[in-house]
């Protein structure tokens, strides 16, 4: 279980002037309802947030945030996709930072429906990835994740603390008394993330082309929206199981019947 410590949240890398900050748990098990994380990177003074979620998480992200820096210091969000539970809160955003928002260029036409009057702070990242930019040259990498499920997906990598951002791809989902911070055990965290990775993600082709983009950046860590984070064994663990996995349009026939 998430200890109630955990609430406020936990910082998972700091140096002088660079943090990475997991935002908390709402603390508490809802069935039916699909259970999301917030990230924030504090880089100078300044913050990132990360899929800062749907309207009904509004209030109690801004709470987690305000622990750590004030929300006028919020200077970038990013979407690693489109779905409600990511991004359905963007109009509160906007409207209480000076923010520019980065999700996939596929969906900016379709974020004014959320709510959006003014989108020039609205920016698309290309399918072949891109650079967020940070105070003194430092960038965030914008990992292409298509169809991982979203067929406009990213994920985003801070090469200063090593941490990969995945959105969807990684999410376990937990029962009432499970849920943890962290992968403990991942040979026993699979049944918590097999549902979801074959269901969702659209094949092996695409699950095997990012796992090798991700060996490459060599990540000490992968932070996905749901579930637990995975660091150390178990993160090389996640991607070899990853990459072999028949999923989507694999299991066409077995899923849907002929």
């Amino acid at each position: 279980m998430i200890d109630t410590t955990d609430i406020n949240g936990r910082v998972l890398y700091e140096d002088g002037d660079h943090s990475y900050i997991w935002l908390g748990s709402e603390n508490k098990y809802r069935k039916g309802v699909v259970q999301t994380m917030q990230y924030l990177i504090i880089h100078k003074g300044r913050g990132i947030l990360l899929d800062p979620g749907g309207v009904h998480l509004f209030s109690r992200v801004v709470a987690s945030v305000s622990r750590y820096i004030s929300i006028d210091k919020i200077d970038t969000i990013f979407f690693s996709h489109q779905d409600p539970d990511v991004s359905s809160g963007i109009a509160l955003w906007l409207g209480v930072t000076s923010a520019k928002v980065y999700i996939s260029s596929l969906w900016t036409r379709f974020l004014p429906h959320f709510g959006i009057v003014d989108t020039s702070r609205v920016f698309g990242i290309e399918d072949t990835g891109g650079r967020i930019p940070l105070q003194d040259g430092e960038e965030l990498a914008c990992v292409p994740s298509h169809f991982m499920h979203s067929p406009g997906q990213f994920s985003l990598y801070d090469p200063r603390s090593r941490i990969l951002f995945t959105g969807d791809i990684g999410a376990a989902v937990f029962g009432e008394t499970d849920e943890t911070v962290f992968v403990e055990d991942f040979a026993s965290h699979v049944k918590l993330i097999e549902g979801f990775h074959t269901r969702y993600i659209a094949g092996n082709a695409v699950a095997k082309r990012w796992t090798t983009i991700v060996r490459r950046l060599d990540p000490a860590m992968i932070a996905p929206q749901h579930g637990a984070i995975y660091t150390g064994e178990s993160v090389a663990a996640f991607l070899d199981w990853l990459s072999n996995l028949r999923c989507g349009i694999d299991l066409l026939d077995q899923t849907f019947g002929q």
